[in-house]
Order: C-alpha cells, then sequence, then structure tokens
C-alpha cells in the first residue's frame, strides 16, 4: 500500500506584480492556510516521506508555509512537469517516486488534482479549493504500478473547516 497527498497551492494574488502566471504568488490568506494545513498534517501524523512539488512559484510557496509550520522534513524535488500537467503526466511523476517512500505529497494546481482523483478512484467529482489536501491510498506495493482505479480516497481536507 502507497499512500499519495494531493495538495492544491494556496490562494493566489491576482493582484502582485508578476510576469507570467507561473510566476503568480500566494496571498496572505494563503500562507496561513498552508500553514493550518501543515500543522494538521503533523499533529495527525500525516507527514510525506518524499514530496515532489510544481515548480510554480504560489505552489513552492505553499509547501515553504506548510513544512515550516509543520516541521515537515522530507526530501523535496521541484517539478516543471506538473505546472499545467495533464492527469496523466501528474501520474507519471508518482511512478517515478523511489519505492523507499510508503507516502509521496505532489503539490500543484487545478484542474490536474481533480482529473488525477478521478483517474485514481475510477470516477466520481472532486473540486479541489485552495490549500485543500486529498489523501488517496494505491493498491500497489510500488510506485510503478500505480494506475487509473487502483487508489481508495480516504479524506479530503479543506482548510476552512479548520478554522
Amino acid at each position: 500500500m502507497k499512500t499519495l497527498l494531493l495538495f492544491r497551492h494556496g490562494k493566489s494574488d491576482w493582484k502582485a506584480a508578476y510576469g507570467h502566471d507561473h510566476d503568480r504568488p500566494i496571498k496572505k490568506r494563503g500562507d496561513r492556510a498552508a500553514a493550518r494545513m501543515g500543522r494538521l498534517l503533523a499533529e495527525a501524523g500525516e507527514v510525506p516521506e518524499r514530496i515532489v512539488t510544481s515548480s510554480a512559484l504560489r505552489a513552492r510557496q505553499t509547501l515553504e508555509a506548510a513544512a515550516r509550520a509543520g516541521g515537515w522534513t522530507a526530501p523535496v524535488q521541484v517539478s516543471r512537469a506538473l505546472y499545467e500537467a495533464s492527469p496523466e503526466t501528474a501520474l507519471d511523476v508518482v511512478r517515478a517516486a523511489p519505492d523507499e517512500a510508503s507516502s509521496l505529497m505532489l503539490v500543484g494546481h487545478e484542474p490536474t488534482w481533480s482529473a488525477l482523483v478521478r483517474l485514481l478512484i475510477g470516477g466520481g467529482s472532486v473540486r479541489f479549493p485552495t490549500a485543500a489536501i486529498a489523501r488517496i491510498d494505491l493498491d500497489v506495493t510500488a510506485w510503478s504500478d500505480a494506475a487509473a482505479g487502483r487508489g481508495t480516497l480516504i479524506w479530503f481536507l479543506i482548510p476552512r473547516f479548520f478554522g
């Protein structure tokens, strides 16, 4: 069994000065929500063993806020592939994870996360608000075996539920 955590970036700042969407930062509200989620995962014992984040600034800032607040120390890889990724591309990132890690977090974007959840659990509909996290347990022993329909949605956490 492998555990996949999908973390959507915090609320972004559309009014900030940035040249390209890739460089759009998160708002203070997004930073607070990310920190809340980081603490929540740490308190629940759900800290990931490995993390891959989109290279987009808002995803990296979200991860930094969550990791700082939760005291996470997992190795982090920055991936350009997760920015504007298809669900299949995101699944390829999952499949490339090292098998010694039993849990993996991806930090990224919509609509990729909703589509990836549907793909992994074999249907359904999930709307991913900013800074939400979904846990999907995959019925595999190797990340490379992750495939459509091999996952079970265990929980879905939205920051506004927690203050």
